[in-house]
């Protein structure tokens, strides 16, 4: 099941998880709160949830080809 949750993480970019675990929060509420305001301001947190999902990859890319000067 932890392989799973793993999975449908990644694949949805990890953007909820990420703020929970900034915020000290279970990042099931995380979503709950994403779905509510989603739902209460006619999908304009989307557009967040989409540049924050940028954002992360593109510093997951960076951070992962970064050299290492004392290797």
């Amino acid at each position: 099941m932890a392989v799973l949750k793993y999975l449908l993480e990644r694949s949805a970019f990890g953007v909820c998880s990420y703020l929970a675990a900034r915020m000290g929060v279970a990042s099931s509420r995380v979503r709950m709160y994403f779905i509510y305001l989603t739902f209460a301001t006619l999908g304009s947190p989307i557009l967040f949830y989409l540049f924050a999902a940028f954002w992360l990859n593109i510093r997951r890319y960076i951070h992962d080809n970064r050299k290492v000067v004392w290797k």
